[in-house]
């Protein structure tokens, strides 16, 4: 089985294919079948050939398929790898990106671009594929870009509506700031390592390079610029929020189980180089720790239930940031694989309110879905919990791994296992207030369960996942078996233990108080002076979208106006403006004079002599 590995982004690029080859010509149920079919084709590979190799006591398979590129001394193969760390990656890709497959099926059925649609989500599948089994940094990169380009295509899907389009071209430039930062990074790494292959990559650094070596800081630096790209991570977070444009399977699929975990999986895949640069290491964590603080706060003031959970992703992408960061990279990966369950659990959920109320995105316009919606309010409740880490779902597992990682990490850990424990009750305040408003309350629309089976199955899925996730053990110890094992003992005590269970709880405590049994009111808080700002402040993503508004468009599209006519068009004008003059002098020359002819001939013949003469 491990010889057929190339099937599994095979497969959905053959749906991807046959779909758009086809033009929208098949019939929807076939189009379902293709779509969601090839994906879930995909994860039987990916479960079968994970199986033999778990089994077999291998640390590492390699499939070679054929020599892409050669160079001079430079080479790149069609090749992929497979570790506990692709398996990981492999399984929740095929696995939730099959679910969230199914689920679109019947929610995107009223479309009228329905197989585009199907299109362009396998497209998106086959690409984090590639990117997660490549063996070298050029076919990564490859993957890398297919993902970003299919990020493009379905933020912009509906782009009828001039807003969805100027998201999907925000996405797609602000990744490309990180995209060109990694791109340096690798013509980096080729030039002082001689190779791209990742594993041997990584056996030439830790041979010829010392720890904290300037050219270990700049190529981990370089890669970290790429990584907060496709993560949404500071500075390059802004695009995220925005991303809500495309359709919420879309949405679910970047959030839970491709794209922004892109980064995250860069980081853990090269992570022996971030060891030899250990103060870019630690920047990870820092940024991690600011990101999830900063998307919190903003995710308590939204109103747009998928924003909320966008800056929900945001922050969640922060703690595994933090997990890097802390060398704790099982952890984090652990946390990559929990977040996947309850985060799409969570979009899925969403975009079933939001169909029964005829696309209706904002929170306070919504109120007692609980009685029409009961799949979509307990799906709710269950992804809720495991992102607030309530004792015994899968985030409670996956978080305080990484949170006792960080306190046990020495030097600045006390205070980022802090921030991270201060993110976490702001995360269970914004989470049970989406709960409270949009399924208790006065009920401000009529609606009714419009969820079939084939949308009803995935959210079951996905919330069983959800609860029991923790327990699940991910193959990663030998990936990383120089530095921390997964799910090792901590020696904390019993009051850190309890003071981690206790603060989400209490967070659900505020949520309840403010927006469930109003004790407390919100609309008082946000009314006064300070809160007001804070609120504006918060509300606008900490005004990094003005700032980069000032600093970058502003300037630059000032500079266009300036520029209007465009000084090398002026340029090469003067250019043909001289030419056509010189045309029309010679063209004078042209008299039709049979001795003025003889007698130009014979006065270059004799310039010719004199220079000969002369020189």
């Amino acid at each position: 089985m491990l010889d057929l590995l190339w099937l599994l982004p095979a497969l959905p690029l053959a749906g991807f294919l046959i779909l758009a080859l086809t033009g929208g010509s098949l019939p929807k149920p076939v189009v379902a079948a293709v779509g969601a079919g090839s994906v879930g084709l995909a994860f039987v590979v990916a479960a079968l050939a994970s199986y033999q190799f778990l089994g077999s006591g291998q640390e590492s398979f390699q499939l070679a398929l054929w020599n892409w590129m050669a160079a001079g001394d430079f080479s790149s193969a069609f090749s992929f790898y497979l570790d506990g760390l692709t398996v990981v990656m492999i399984l929740v890709i095929s696995g939730v990106g099959f679910l969230i497959h199914l689920y679109s099926t019947g929610f995107m059925i009223d479309d009228p671009s329905y197989s585009r649609f199907f299109a362009y989500m396998n497209l998106f599948v086959a690409a984090m594929l590639v990117l997660v089994l490549a063996d070298n940094l050029v076919l990564l990169y490859l993957g890398w870009e297919g993902v970003g380009l299919c990020s493009y295509l379905l933020i912009g899907f509906w782009y009828e509506n001039p807003a969805n389009g100027y998201a999907a071209r925000k996405a797609f430039v602000v990744t490309r700031v990180g995209d060109t930062s990694m791109a340096i990074g690798l013509f980096l790494l080729f030039s002082q390592l001689g190779t791209l292959n990742i594993q041997d990559l990584m056996h030439n650094a830790q041979d010829q390079w010392q720890v904290g070596s300037g050219v270990a800081v700049a190529a981990t630096l370089l890669l970290l610029g790429g990584a907060v790209g496709k993560s949404a991570q500071l500075p390059l977070q802004t695009w995220l929020p925005d991303a809500m444009a495309g359709p919420t399977p879309i949405s679910a699929l970047i959030h839970a189980a491709t794209m922004v975990t892109a980064g995250v999986y860069l980081i853990a895949r090269t992570h022996v180089l971030f060891e030899l640069a250990p103060g870019v290491q630690a920047l990870v964590a820092w940024v991690g720790l600011i990101t999830l603080l900063m998307a919190g706060f903003t995710a308590m003031t939204q109103h747009d239930i998928k924003r909320i959970l966008a800056y929900s992703t945001i922050s969640q992408i922060g703690y595994m940031f933090l997990g890097l960061g802390v060398g704790a990279w099982s952890a984090a990966i652990f946390h990559l694989m929990t977040h996947a369950f309850f985060k799409a659990l969570l979009f899925l959920a969403a975009g079933t309110v939001i169909l029964s109320l005829h696309h209706e995105h904002n929170i306070f316009k919504m109120g007692g879905m609980r009685k029409h919606l009961p799949i979509a309010f307990w799906s709710f409740v269950i992804g809720s919990a495991a992102l607030t880490a309530l004792p015994f779902t899968s985030g409670y597992f996956s978080k305080d791994e990484i949170l006792l990682a960080a306190l046990e990490s020495g030097g600045s850990g006390t205070i980022l296992w802090l921030g991270g424990v201060i993110g976490a009750f702001f995360t269970a305040i914004y989470s049970f207030r989406l709960v409270f408003v949009v399924f208790f309350g006065e009920n401000h629309h009529p609606a009714k369960e419009i969820t079939g089976f084939n949308m009803a199955a995935p959210l079951i899925v996905l919330a069983a996942l959800a609860l029991v996730g923790g327990f699940i053990h991910i193959p990663v110890d030998a990936v990383f078996s120089h530095g921390e094992a997964g799910h090792e003992e901590h020696h904390v005590s019993v009051f850190i233990h309890g003071l981690m269970i206790a603060i989400p709880i209490i967070g659900v405590g505020v949520a309840y108080l403010f927006f469930y049994s109003k004790t407390w009111s919100a609309e008082k808080l946000v009314a006064s002076g300070l809160g007001a700002n804070l609120h504006k402040f918060w509300f606008s993503g900490w005004g990094m979208d003005k700032l980069y508004q000032t600093i970058f468009v502003a300037p630059f599209i000032t500079l266009a106006r300036v520029n209007r006519k465009d000084i090398i068009d002026v340029l090469v004008g003067l250019l043909v403006t001289l030419t056509s003059f010189c045309n029309r002098l010679l063209v004078r020359t042209q008299t039709g004079y049979l001795r003025w002819y003889a007698a130009s001939v014979m006065a270059g013949v004799v310039i010719l002599m004199a220079l000969g003469v002369l020189l």
